[in-house]
C-alpha cells in the first residue's frame, strides 16, 4: 500500500531523510517510531503529498507522490501533529467547510458528517463551538476531517500528542474501528507502549532511515537481549558471582535469594549460562524471562544503529 525507496530530504544544512525504506502492507497499522528529529514528520508530509523529497521515490495506494499528487490526496487522509480549527465555526459546519473542499456537495454532506461524528463519539457535539471542545474532542474531530473524503490511507502524526490517560483510550478504540473497516494506517508516536497495543507493524527510525521494520512480533524477537528473573534456595551470592563474570551479561540488581539481569544472545546462550549456574552448586527454583517491551528493542536498535 506505502513503499518508499531511498527518500532524501534537506532542510538547508541539516538532513532530515538519508535514504528512508520503508513498506507498509495494506490495512495494516504501522507504527513509526523514533526520537525528535529522527524524521517521522517529515516522512508523513512527503507520503502526504505536502512536501516534495530531494531524492528517491514514494508511492501510496498506487500512486507516485509527484507525479500524481491530485489522485495521492484523493487517497490519503492527513493529520497533522499541530493543527489549526476555526474556532468561530460550530462541529457540525466544520466537517461540512471540509467536505465542500473535497466537492463533495448536496444531502449526502449531512449524512456523511453525522456518522463521522457518530464514529468519533461526537454527536452529541454537533451544534458545539470547535474553541469549547478539550483537547481530545478537536483530536477526534480533526481525525474525523482526515476521513471525510473516505481517503484508503491515513497518515497520523502523534495522534495521543497531549491528551489523558482516558483520551488516549478513546482514541486507540477509533483507530482500531478504522483498522477493521479497511484503512491502512501510518501512525508517528513516541507513546511506544500505546503503539504495541495498536499495531500491526512497527518501523524503526534513527537519524533518518528505517533501520527495521516488520510485524511486531518480529521487531519484539529481533533484539538479543534478555530480561532474566532468578531466584535460589539460600543465597544467591554464588549465582550473582557467575553472572558477574559471563560475558554478555549485566545485573540490574540483586537481593539475598533473587536477582534480575540483561543477557546478551540467543536460546542457546541462555541455556549455557543456566547449566553453568546449576553446576557451581546454586539452587535454582526459578529462571525466566521477562516479555521484552517495544521500548527495550527500540533502545537496543538505536545503540546499535549508532554503533
Amino acid at each position: 500500500m506505502i513503499s518508499t525507496r531511498g527518500l532524501i530530504k534537506r532542510y538547508g544544512r541539516v538532513q532530515a531523510l538519508r535514504g528512508l525504506d520503508m513498506e507498509v502492507p495494506p490495512r495494516s497499522v504501522y507504527g513509526l517510531i523514533g526520537q525528535n528529529g529522527a524524521g517521522k514528520t517529515t516522512t508523513l508530509r512527503i507520503l502526504a503529498g505536502l512536501l516534495l523529497p530531494d531524492a528517491g521515490t514514494a508511492e501510496v495506494a498506487g500512486w507516485d507522490v509527484v507525479r500524481h499528487p491530485r489522485e495521492l490526496r484523493r487517497a490519503v487522509g492527513y493529520m497533522p501533529d499541530f493543527f489549526g480549527v476555526y474556532n468561530d465555526l460550530r462541529v457540525g459546519e466544520y466537517l461540512e467547510f471540509y467536505a465542500a473542499a473535497y466537492g463533495l456537495r448536496g444531502p449526502a454532506v449531512a449524512r456523511l458528517r453525522d456518522e463521522l461524528l457518530e464514529l468519533v463519539d461526537l454527536a452529541a457535539k454537533r451544534e458545539e463551538f470547535v474553541d469549547t471542545l478539550s483537547r481530545g474532542m478537536q483530536q477526534r474531530l480533526c481525525l474525523a476531517r482526515a476521513l471525510i473524503h473516505d481517503p484508503e490511507v491515513l497518515l497520523l502524526d502523534e495522534p495521543a500528542s497531549g491528551l489523558d490517560p482516558l483520551a488516549r483510550v478513546e482514541m486507540r478504540e477509533i483507530l482500531k474501528e478504522l483498522c477493521h473497516l479497511g484503512k491502512t494506517i501510518v501512525i508517528s508516536s513516541h507513546i511506544l507502549s500505546e503503539l504495541a497495543d495498536l499495531c500491526t507493524h512497527i518501523g524503526m527510525v534513527v537519524d533518518g532511515r528505517v533501520v527495521r521494520q516488520g510485524t511486531l512480533a518480529e521487531m519484539l524477537a529481533v533484539a538479543q537481549v534478555r530480561n532474566i528473573i532468578l531466584r535460589c534456595h539460600g543465597p544467591v551470592a554464588p549465582a550473582e558471582k557467575i553472572v558477574a563474570g559471563w560475558p554478555g551479561a549485566e545485573i540490574i540488581s540483586a537481593g539475598e535469594e533473587q536477582m534480575e539481569f540483561r543477557l546478551s544472545g540467543g536460546p542457546e546462550e541462555v541455556a549455557a549460562l543456566l547449566a553453568e549456574i546449576v553446576a557451581g552448586g546454586v539452587q535454582v527454583v526459578h529462571f525466566a524471562e521477562t516479555e521484552s517491551s517495544l521500548e527495550d528493542t527500540f533502545v537496543q536498535l538505536v545503540r546499535e544503529a549508532r554503533a
